[in-house]
């Protein structure tokens, strides 16, 4: 009877240490994928934004952050060749974050591709790939008012 009883505990036990060790694992690789909005044409709003996704690149880590910015409205200026914040968006880009632009907003502000910077993305639409991120379980941040 011990030795069935020893068993099964045994058993137990090994089954237990082995699901939180993969837990453990799953968890350290997991990735925060955080999706940013942005609407306002205000500078202050933009250097937040920016302070934003560098702390939270500091918080997760760069590796385990995968971080998307979608600009239409009046935050399309962020990305433009001509924002003041050029240097900083460039440098950001570079650590890993994607800066993309509303192909919507674009074609009413009559702006260009080759108008944005060259490290900036496209989208169909900035609301729909909001919701498209949310859907796929991002988290989600408005910047700016």
């Amino acid at each position: 009877m011990r030795i069935k009883t020893l068993r099964t505990l045994s058993a137990v036990l090994l089954g237990a240490s082995l699901l939180l060790t993969a837990s453990t694992s799953w968890a350290q690789k997991a990735k925060h994928r955080i999706v940013f909005e942005l609407t306002s044409e205000n500078e202050e709003h933009w250097q937040a934004l920016l302070n934003n996704i560098e702390n939270v690149q500091k918080a997760f880590g760069k590796e385990s952050t995968e971080i998307e910015i979608v600009t239409h409205g009046k935050g399309l200026g962020l990305i433009k060749n001509t924002t003041p914040l050029k240097e900083r968006v460039l440098t950001i880009a570079k650590t890993g974050p994607r800066f993309v632009a509303c192909e919507n907003t674009m074609r009413r502000q009559q702006v260009k591709k080759e108008d944005l910077l060259p490290e900036a993305g496209t989208v169909d639409s900035g609301v729909a790939e909001v919701v498209r991120k949310q859907e796929a379980g991002w988290s989600y941040i408005k910047s700016g008012s």
